[in-house]
């Protein structure tokens, strides 16, 4: 476990540290510190306890954590409780092959799940990058899921580029995560169905590639299309028939929509289209 981290003075001059508000920076600077962050630069963690230890309402932290997820900083699965910093071991590399070698047993604490295939994958690219000693130190378990993970990884793009049409993977849990904090009074996502997933393929590739009535881009790199779809869900709660405000038919009394609906052509139409506020 990394007991000491650096912090590069340069974080000031980077654009996406500097966008973050006041709470996305503490935030930041509290995973990059946290006690539990291993030294692969991943921590088992929920929102509502790092929320807690800073005394923070839950909703609070979520607003913030998203703002530094959207923009690249972290990655999270919410259901394995796992958060990662992808940039981690480029300011936090190991000072000898012996740290290398314990990178096994920082493995142990980090719960299984796609992100923590990643993070494996992650540090053993980056080690392949150090000199010979740092690469004979690499654990077996690193170097035998170092090909995998890229077989896989390439196998999960080719299938999203088909369906998305999209030059980036669906983040999936990222999508969700921002839709929960966005739009707390509608149906939370409790389950991951294969056509809902497809569904959000279609979306994040729409995003990605669909123009502005001004022709520019909605967005054109992950950062963006997060961003974006932040303000679309954000939209979204101030349409009234979208969250079930409206005089509505005995049959549909209780209707409201729902995650589903915001990732189809109608609801999209709905949100851009029909809210009286502004983009």
């Amino acid at each position: 476990m990394a007991r000491y981290r650096k912090i590069d003075p340069r974080i000031w001059n980077d654009a996406k540290f500097r966008e973050l508000g006041d709470n996305g920076k503490l935030v930041f600077f509290m995973l990059l510190t946290h006690p539990n962050m291993t030294a692969l630069g991943a921590m088992r963690a929920t929102l509502a306890g790092l929320a807690e230890e800073l005394g923070w309402q839950p909703e609070a932290f979520r607003k913030a954590f998203l703002d530094v997820l959207s923009k690249g900083m972290a990655e999270h699965d919410s259901k394995a409780c796992l958060v990662a910093l992808p940039n981690f071991l480029k300011y936090n590399p190991p000072e000898s092959p012996n740290v290398v070698k314990a990178w096994l047993s920082a493995l142990d604490l980090l719960p299984e799940c796609g992100l923590k295939t990643r993070v494996i994958a992650g540090a053993g690219d980056f080690a392949k990058g150090l000199t010979h000693g740092f690469t004979e130190a690499l654990p077996e378990v690193f170097a035998k899921t170092m090909p995998i993970q890229e077989q896989e990884q390439e196998q999960e793009q080719e299938k999203t580029y088909t369906s998305a049409r999209a030059d980036l993977p669906c983040p999936y849990d990222a999508i969700i995560d921002i839709y929960h904090a966005a739009l707390p009074d509608l149906p939370a996502v409790r389950l991951m169905a294969n056509d809902r997933q497809r569904a959000m393929r279609g979306f994040w590739g729409w995003v990605l590639s669909s123009k502005k009535t001004d022709g520019t881009r909605r967005a054109t790199s992950a950062e963006e299309a997060l961003a974006w779809i932040k303000s679309y869900f954000e939209r979204a709660a101030h349409n009234d028939f979208i969250m079930g405000r409206t005089r509505q038919s005995a049959e549909h009394s209780n209707w409201r929509a729902d995650l589903d609906y915001l990732l189809t052509n109608k609801g999209r139409r709905q949100v851009i289209e029909k809210t009286e506020v502004a983009a």
